[in-house]
């Protein structure tokens, strides 16, 4: 593609410079004959001023006074090759014959005796006429140098073709030596024109198709990832169902897969669509409260065992779907791994969202699903540019967010 727009560029300007110097040396051509012409006309016109002077004051028709210029007395009397090409009628000519000769012929008309007589004056220019005669003597000389002339212009419409594609070249060269996953960068980028414009855009959608692919990707891998675990455990259960009743502990694992997998859904489609949430000033403080809230609803759990330590106001920079998701299940996990008497205590200070909840001594650590909840709290964190840590102990858990102010 790039060598063909180079030589379709170099075809137009090389067109472009044989034809501007075609039309220029017809043109010139044009004007040498015309300005010849007009000068054996302004000649005969001279003479005939002079003959018809002449003929006022003497009554009578005198030589021409020029060598080149003959005066007939009558249109019979001018050579047969005149009369073949000019009519008797006509008040000019010019004559062109075989043998060379060139003629100008002009009629006078007077009066003589009282009836009106017609005298031509007749130029015989072939000897004056520089324009043939200087195509003949130095139109090679003339034909070499328009030759060299448009030789050196093809040069320079080549050189040009060749400087004006040349960043389109490396354009479309690094763009095809993209790999998917790579940094996108062109050189072109810096420049103030059309060129750099479009290197740009183009640097903008291959990251951002590259985002897109990445989101697919992490999309379809968490989907097969997260998904798996209750999925087996809600088809075993409906297996079992078939040989006997679902009791309590049977439609309490259905539930609670069934809500694992309903927040583990909203988790992944705000993952896929976090690069066109809009970052904005959330107040932390008032997504706590609400996770919290949603906490007691939802789970067995009192209250009273709660420590809360916050600003009255908190505000950072985040997002508001993001941020309900990833306190959501902080809190969740705190009940899972801590269960329902657990104290769960969440303070804020110097930038960092910590939430710590007790596990009873004795108990047997449940890690159903806990890593792959780790990796998506993660994911959303990243999300919104915050950073967070995981910090496992015998007697507490406590999860660590640095958020963004």
């Amino acid at each position: 593609m790039s060598k063909s727009i180079r030589h379709q560029l170099f075809a137009a300007l090389a067109g472009f410079t044989v034809l501007l110097c075609l039309c220029y040396t017809g043109l010139a051509l044009v004007i040498a004959y015309v300005t010849e012409d007009m000068l054996v006309q302004r000649l005969l016109e001279r003479e005939a001023a002079a003959v018809s002077q002449r003929w006022r004051q003497h009554g009578e028709l005198t030589p021409s006074g020029s060598d080149l210029i003959t005066v007939y007395g009558g249109y019979l009397a001018l050579p047969q090759a005149v009369r073949a090409q000019v009519p008797p009628s006509a008040p000019r000519g010019e004559v062109f014959t075989t043998t060379g000769r060139h003629y100008h012929v002009l009629a006078l008309d007077h009066v003589a005796a009282g009836q009106p007589q017609r005298v031509y004056l007749l130029a015989d220019v072939a000897p004056v006429l520089v324009v043939s005669r200087l195509a003949q003597e130095v139109g090679g000389v003339v034909a070499g140098m328009a030759l060299a002339l448009i030789a050196l212009a093809l040069l320079l419409a080549y050189w040009l073709a060749r400087r004006l594609v040349r960043p389109l070249q490396r354009l479309a060269q690094e763009a095809r030596q993209l790999a998917p996953g790579s940094a996108v960068h062109f050189s072109a980028r810096d420049r103030p024109d059309e060129i750099g414009f479009l290197a740009r855009r183009l640097e903008t959608t291959f990251a951002e198709l590259q985002a897109v692919l990445q989101r697919e990707q992490a999309f379809t891998r968490d989907v097969s990832h997260e998904l798996r675990t209750p999925l087996t455990l809600m088809h075993n259960t409906l297996a079992l169902a078939n040989a006997q009743p679902l009791g309590g502990q049977e439609q309490a694992q259905l539930q609670q897969s069934t809500d694992e997998m309903r927040a583990t859904i909203e988790v992944l489609f705000a993952l896929a669509r976090a690069e066109q949430l809009p970052g904005e000033l959330v107040e932390l403080r008032g997504c706590i409260e609400q996770c919290l809230l949603r906490l007691l609803d939802d789970h067995p759990w009192d209250a009273s065992l709660l420590i809360l330590e916050l600003p009255e106001r908190l505000e950072v920079l985040g997002n508001g779907q993001l941020t309900m998701l990833l306190i959501n299940n902080c809190l969740a996990n705190a009940l899972f791994h801590g269960g329902p008497a657990c104290r769960i205590s969440i303070t804020f200070a110097q930038g960092c969202l910590s939430i710590v909840n007790t596990v009873p001594a004795g108990q047997p650590r449940r890690v159903q699903g806990f890593a792959h909840g780790q990796n998506l709290l993660l994911r959303l964190a990243q999300a919104m540019r915050w950073d967070i840590a995981f910090h496992p102990g015998e007697r507490e858990y406590r999860v660590a967010i640095m958020v963004v102010q």
